[in-house]
């Protein structure tokens, strides 16, 4: 996939929380949530973005919308950084990038007919009023698979998948480039989820917009994205084309996170797991290489000196001291 610039553009991200203890509740740690992420997204693309619960997607996907405030680094949307701008600064750029949450009822306020949820941020942008809200929210219903006949209804009287439709016409309502999806299928049952995951893909060959896709099922992603980052303890450690990351992974965790993958078929090949031990805590994350303490291939240097995300060819992005040799994890 081509383009003149990325229409997002994520550059040293850090997000760090403050944990405080105490009568007097002083700082006494740090949660390193985001460590350093960084990655492009062009025009029309989709890129998923994997890993283990607690490593640190969903702190990603707010923060890039300034949900949550960044830490430090830089976020480019359509090569303008919005990291440091004030609220009043960013409001234009809102109808750019929209969110997808992960439960659709906590994300619907109960008191709002469905008609009125999805034509808030019409209202919010001063883009229509009136008749030309509501034709235009009887539109995006249509969109959505919805009938606009259900606008006058309240969200419990929806049914999981039609909620996160819901949700899905709501960020569909100004027009916007960037949609981050959080594990938007996660909560719904698996025979709506490849309904609900056609219809993102059906709204993007219309629109053209881009998905920031998170998830932690990797038939999902593989489905869905045209790239795929893996993410580990706050980092990006192996990011790639779909199609090669599955055929080829090269860092050991993604390697693992494939061979976890259960396989229908008893006699397909698969990948042997190479995961030791639990996650470590994000609060005293390990020097070196966040994955040593768990990885089977780990070397003296993977414990003091961490790698950075560098070319493997085809491609391929990989943060991983095997890569720099001729030996890798198989």
């Amino acid at each position: 996939m081509t383009a003149t610039r990325p229409l997002l553009e994520v550059t040293d991200l850090v997000k760090h929380f403050a944990v405080r203890g105490g009568i007097l509740r002083r700082q006494v740690g740090t949660v390193h949530a985001v460590d350093g992420v960084s990655f492009s997204l062009q025009p029309g693309e989709t890129l998923g973005l994997v890993g283990e619960s607690g490593c640190g997607k969903s702190t990603v996907a707010r923060t890039v919308l300034r949900l949550v405030e960044p830490t430090s680094g830089a976020i480019k949307l359509n090569g303008e950084d919005i990291a440091g701008i004030s609220k009043t600064e960013l409001r234009p750029y809102r109808r750019e990038m929209q969110i997808v949450f992960q439960d659709p009822f906590a994300s619907l306020n109960p008191r709002m007919t469905a008609g009125d949820i999805v034509g808030e941020p019409l209202t919010v942008h001063g883009l229509a009023a009136g008749d030309e809200k509501q034709a235009r929210v009887a539109e995006l219903f249509r969109q959505v698979g919805l009938r606009p006949d259900q606008m006058k209804n309240f969200p419990h009287q929806f049914s999981g998948g039609q909620r996160q439709r819901i949700c899905i016409a709501r960020a569909l309502a100004l027009g916007p480039s960037l949609i981050v999806c959080d594990e938007p299928v996660s909560a719904l049952d698996v025979s709506i989820q490849a309904q609900v995951i056609n219809l993102l893909i059906d709204l993007q060959r219309q629109n053209g917009f881009s998905y920031l896709f998170i998830a932690h099922d990797l038939a999902v992603v593989a489905h869905i994205s045209h790239r795929v980052a893996v993410m580990y303890l706050g980092r990006i450690v192996e990011i790639s084309d779909k199609a090669e990351l599955f055929a080829n992974p090269r860092h050991p965790y993604t390697q693992a996170l494939l061979a976890s993958v259960p396989v229908a078929n008893p006699k397909t090949k698969r990948l042997r797991p190479m995961v030791d031990g639990d996650v470590p805590s994000p609060i005293n994350p390990p020097s070196g290489c966040a994955f040593h303490t768990r990885c089977r291939y780990v070397m003296d240097r993977c414990k003091t000196e961490r790698p950075v995300l560098a070319d493997a060819g085809t491609g391929h992005q990989v943060a991983c001291w095997l890569n720099e040799g001729t030996g890798r994890g198989q």
